[in-house]
């Protein structure tokens, strides 16, 4: 019985006939020297697209530098530049312009261009890359409030990314660690500690479901991986497991949250295929609400807490 595959025909290994063997030109690749783009005969050119690749090298290189004012002001002529149709280098050059401008402590200007970055944002790769940069700008300045509601829209974008998960239950736990509350206050005395006690479990309860669901997404995730990836999985998976003995959950809690955060973990839904093209529009901050916090809630996992911590 033959194999399928194991056979050939003849003509795959016979001579061509009839074919000419055309010479091709010779053909001299460009040399540039390191830092060409800042030689003083760089902006000779009159192509836009050289001038364009000009400012967009030095913009680069002066903002791996940690020079972001060099870089922001490289970035400003290279937009000049950009053809309208270009809309990957324009993302680029804008997003490198509002990580200088962060930086630089210019806190309106990022967010202006973060602004601009949405209106442009097709697809769902283009929004997690802004949702990604509007947490590096609120961590950088604080906004603790603006860097969970970001987080909370990256995990209903990419529901089976468990990074963005983690992340969202460290700063959870990081939040019930320091006591900080996230709202604002103004209420009488009486109503700030009935409204803290709240806000804390609520935390405690939002932190639990992110480290679950961390887990759960991880353990799925490792019979995939190897090498260096499996160890960086090992090590956060570790993390997870240690950060909810921290939250200490009791075991009904833990499985009735487990079940919850579980249900939509199927293969055919965690193909690639079946995440690409999420709704751009319905990625929100009351997106995570509804899908996850909404669900959660009626569980009645939150009252019980409260029942065990006023008995």
């Amino acid at each position: 019985m033959e194999i399928f595959g194991s056979t050939f025909d003849d003509s795959v290994f016979s001579e061509p006939r009839g074919r000419v063997c055309e010479s091709l030109s010779s053909f001299t690749a460009k040399l540039c020297e390191p830092e060409w783009f800042y030689e003083s005969t760089a902006l000779d050119s009159e192509d836009s697209l050289e001038k364009q690749k000009v400012f967009k090298f030095r913009g680069d290189l002066a903002l791996r530098r940690g020079n972001y004012q060099r870089a922001l002001e490289a970035y400003r002529s290279c937009l000049q530049w950009i053809p309208d149709n270009n809309l990957s280098i324009r993302r680029d050059v804008l997003e490198g312009m509002a990580r200088c401008c962060t930086k630089l402590g210019q806190k309106e200007k990022a967010l202006d261009l973060t602004e601009l970055l949405s209106k442009e944002a097709s697809n769902t790769c283009h929004l997690a890359s802004l949702l990604l940069l509007k947490v590096s700008i609120c961590q950088h300045f604080g906004a603790v409030r603006s860097e969970m509601s970001c987080l909370q829209q990256l995990c209903s974008l990419l529901p089976f990314n468990p990074w963005h998960w983690f992340s969202l239950g460290q700063m959870c736990l990081q939040q019930l660690d320091s006591h900080t509350s996230t709202e604002p206050a103004g209420e009488p005395e009486e109503e700030q500690e009935e409204a803290a006690e709240l806000r804390e479990d609520q935390m405690w309860l939002k932190a639990c479901i992110c480290f679950i669901r961390t887990r759960l997404l991880l353990r799925v995730l490792q019979q995939q991986q190897s090498s260096f990836v499996l160890q960086r999985s090992e090590k956060a998976l570790h993390t997870t497991d240690e950060a909810l003995q921290h939250l200490n959950p009791t075991q009904a809690t833990l499985q009735t949250l487990t079940q919850v955060m579980s249900e939509d973990l199927v293969p055919e839904k965690m193909k690639e295929d079946f995440q690409d093209g999420e709704s751009l529009l319905s990625v929100s901050p009351q997106s995570f609400r509804e899908r996850w916090w909404n669900k959660v809630l009626l569980t009645g996992v939150f009252e019980m807490r409260q029942l065990q911590e006023t008995s």
